[in-house]
């Protein structure tokens, strides 16, 4: 029987002509070595940028539903261009967008999460022998409303695709070689992994690290799929494995650091502190669709009986955060104001070998006061510590914990475009 490959290329890989007749030799090329496969592509280079720029000149606050209608579009070229290269090097190719596949979704605009996905008219296409290429980031409710799946998409699209297919494994090509410790960009002679878990990219993930969307990562642990992260231009380097912590051997206590510049800090002040006010505050949220991330509660003033509630969201969801709170404000009885400073980054280092191992959560605070890095907030996991900080000290941060944690390599990364990175 043979093993069905699922390949996934970003906007970048697909940005003009010549670029889409190279991934058509890149998919061609695991076509010949005996593989079903299926494609998953992005919308070329800045479209999605474009048609959001656009749509914001005509509407401050354009609708959720019309900007899905307008961001699918972007991959549609995509696929058509794609499948015609690939039959113009005379393999038979088709190319389906979400609705025609059948990926179906929540009924959620703009960050739908996939529900199922129709196998039978893409197994039917395989049996033919035809090299399928879907449409990423995007998805169709029961009722046939089209949806978008939000940041990363596309690699949550390609990773979903591989889970419902029983895939061999799932491809992510990307501008360079692997997952890197840090962002090479940031740190030159930052390593590439061969290997790193489920657990650690997740966490990575979540921490700011701009290589797979959490949910894809989410998706692959829990169908135990193979996933690589490898370079379109050396087809021949297996790029970084992805796969169970329990499979690897751990030799150091952190695998990488990650930065997330993208989030902002709220504090609600003078809470009343009384059982159920924070299960309301963050119940509302939740209702608005609004992930929070960190959160400290300070400790109770004995005269007014009350206390401040500070969390982090991203920053994308930041007015609609004010806003709803605002409107709580009165319900819960808060008489404090609420403080927002987006001058603020998320510094995370993760590993596996965190674990039962004493003495990492004091390096890194030594390494950050060392640097002269106040500590705003802080957030632990078993394998993740993140702190906060000012944004202007973040590079800082990443390199100075970089450097204590011995992660740095021999070589100096080779960086052609936008990349992943821990």
């Amino acid at each position: 029987m043979r093993k069905v490959i699922v390949q996934k290329f970003g906007g970048t890989s697909v940005a003009d002509t010549e670029k889409i007749k190279n991934v058509a030799k890149t998919v061609i090329r695991e076509k010949e070595n005996g593989n079903d496969v299926v494609v998953v592509v992005s919308a070329m280079g800045h479209t999605t940028d474009y048609l959001v720029k656009m749509a914001k000149d005509l509407s401050p606050n354009p609708s959720e539903r019309e900007m899905d209608m307008l961001l699918s579009t972007g991959e549609g070229v995509s696929i058509a261009l794609l499948a015609m290269a690939i039959q113009a090097q005379g393999y038979d190719a088709i190319s389906y967008n979400a609705m025609q596949v059948g990926i179906i979704t929540e009924n959620i605009h703009s960050k739908a999460r996939i529900i199922d996905i129709k196998t039978d008219k893409l197994k039917q296409n395989l049996k033919e022998g035809k090299i399928i290429v879907v449409a990423g980031f995007q998805g169709v409710t029961e009722d046939g409303e089209i949806t978008t799946l939000g940041r990363g998409g596309s690699d949550t699209s390609a990773v979903a695709l591989a889970a419902a297919l029983n895939a061999e494994r799932c491809d992510i090509y990307t501008d360079v070689e692997g997952v890197y410790t840090t962002d090479p960009r940031v740190v030159k002679n930052a390593s590439r992994l061969d290997e790193i878990s489920y657990e650690e990219m997740l966490e990575l993930a979540h921490a700011g690290a701009n290589v797979l969307h959490p949910r894809s990562v989410e998706i692959a642990k829990q169908c135990n799929l193979p996933l690589r992260v490898r370079s379109r231009f050396k087809l021949d380097n297996l790029g970084t494995l992805m796969l169970g912590v329990d499979k690897m051997e751990i030799n150091k206590p952190v695998a990488g650091v990650a930065a997330d510049l993208s989030q902002a800090r709220i504090v609600v002040c003078d809470v009343p502190d009384k059982p159920g006010v924070a299960a309301k505050l963050f119940s509302k949220l939740a209702k608005e669709k609004i992930s929070v991330d960190m959160i400290i509660q300070s400790y109770a003033r004995k005269v007014s009986n009350t206390n401040d509630i500070a969390f982090t969201v991203d920053a994308s969801d930041l007015n609609k955060t004010v806003q709803a709170l605002e409107l709580l404000k009165a319900e819960i009885g808060a008489q404090g104001d609420i403080q927002v400073d987006e001058n603020i980054a998320k510094v995370s280092i993760v590993g596996a070998g965190m674990i039962d191992r004493p003495g990492v959560a004091s390096s890194m605070f030594e390494t950050l006061a060392d640097n002269n890095i106040n500590i705003r907030m802080i957030s632990t996991s078993e394998i993740k510590i993140s702190c906060l900080v000012d944004k202007n000290q973040a590079e800082t941060a990443v390199k100075a914990l970089h450097e204590a944690f011995e992660l740095a390599g021999d070589e100096i990364a080779d960086v052609k475009g936008d990349l992943p990175n821990v």
